[in-house]
Formats: structure tokens, sequence, C-alpha cells
């Protein structure tokens, strides 16, 4: 889930977006399937830390939803940060 809300910090993306980012931070070290994304995609969904966007801007061919991270999932990324840097 950390990953993932790292991987949203920065822009809206969709979920292979989010698998690349991942990989490409941690230097291919986290591989998440599909399967798992998705999973914690539902579950942020559900505690409302992340926003899935339907609407696209004329210019975007891709049909895919973005995910969008809001204040509460920055928070809470930004401590779990806190957390491991203390570990």
């Amino acid at each position: 889930m950390f990953h993932v809300l790292l991987a949203l910090a920065g822009d809206d993306l969709h979920g292979y977006a989010i698998l690349k980012e991942v990989e490409l931070r941690t230097d291919g070290e986290v591989k998440l399937s599909t399967g798992t994304l998705y999973g914690i995609i539902k579950r942020l969904l559900n505690d409302g830390l992340i926003i899935e966007r339907r609407e696209r801007p004329p210019s975007t061919t891709t049909s895919a939803a973005d995910i969008t991270a809001n204040a509460a999932s920055r928070e809470v990324a930004a401590a779990e940060a806190a957390r491991l840097e203390k570990l």
C-alpha cells in the first residue's frame, strides 16, 4: 500500500502506470501483480484515501480510469515514511 501511495503522490495514474512507477521507484525490487494492485486499490478506495476519476481529457485515448491521491493519503504516506525512517 505504501508504494502505491508513493506512486500516486505526484500524478494521477492508471493501474498499469502504478505498477511501472512502483517498479521504477524500487529499482525493480517490488513488482506488484495486477491482482495485488487492484486489491490494494480497492482497499484504499474503501478507506477514502484515493479517488477513482472516470472523466478524461479529450486528448487522452485510453479508457482506463485514473487513480488520484488525496490529502489524507499523502498524510498516511508521510507518516509511514517517518515510521520506516525511525526503524
